[in-house]
């Protein structure tokens, strides 16, 4: 099935590679194309995070919704930046947030940053204990390749007929059944302790917020997702992403 991206000028229906921005819900973004087309009938394929930002995929009319399924089937690359010694309960820094107590993490101030282009180096690497570039690195190679991943309790997952956020929400802790995902790479850009910035590609239905906190765990520091990133759908890519704002001025 092919599907195509059509003119702004006049926001027509069609399929729209949006940026989603750090702040509303991709159902925000939904409600305020529906404004700006006139278009009751709009959807969004592979839901952000209120917190997360990056590419949207949103079709407008009756005929584009409908090729939506298609776009969550895709793979997807992300720029995430995941704070270990501590832990949240979301995953997330929009959770309870509990600092990990542990041996060896001094803390230490020495900064790694990677060029997007380069390969990490261990050179003058060491932050404290077992938390140091090295070690890092080993760990996220026991991450790529194809996993068992256990989604977040804070998710969309649904548990007979019930998301698990809304159970999560009224504190009952649904049961969610760990499930394969592939992650085919994972790069470090930058590290200074607790901030480790990586750029990662996935498949559809990794959640990156569970590779921060099963990283945190292996490490033994605890880990939770900081920033969240999302820069490609598919072929379809942030560069070419549209700011709603722009729309708005056409």
């Amino acid at each position: 099935m092919t599907t195509f991206f059509v003119s702004m000028k006049k926001l027509k229906c069609g399929i729209y590679n949006i940026y989603k921005p750090a702040g509303p819900t991709s159902h925000d973004i939904v409600n305020q194309i529906r404004k700006l087309s006139g278009e009751q009938r709009v959807g969004h394929a592979g839901t952000l995070d209120p917190f997360a930002e990056g590419v949207l995929i949103v079709a407008v009319g009756r005929e584009y919704t409908k090729k939506l399924g298609q776009f969550l089937k895709m793979d997807k690359t992300y720029k995430a930046t995941i704070k270990l010694g501590a832990e949240s309960d979301t995953g997330d820094l929009t959770g309870h947030i509990k600092q990990i107590e542990s041996q060896g993490i001094s803390g230490g101030k020495s900064a790694i940053h990677l060029p997007e282009n380069s390969r990490a180096t261990s050179r003058g690497s060491k932050v404290g204990g077992i938390a140091d570039l090295p070690k890092v690195r080993e760990v996220l190679k026991k991450f790529t390749g194809e996993i068992i991943q256990t989604p977040p309790l804070f998710s969309a997952v649904k548990i007979k007929g019930r998301k698990a956020y809304e159970l999560a929400r009224r504190g009952i802790t649904p049961e969610l059944k760990p499930r394969k995902v592939k992650i085919y790479s994972i790069k470090i850009l930058k590290y200074k302790w607790p901030y480790l910035e990586i750029e990662t590609k996935v498949s559809s239905g990794t959640y990156i917020r569970s590779l921060a906190h099963d990283l945190g765990k292996v490490l033994k520091t605890g880990g939770y997702l900081e920033k969240l990133i999302r820069t490609g759908i598919g072929r379809y890519n942030i560069r070419k992403s549209v700011r709603l704002d722009s729309l708005s001025k056409k």
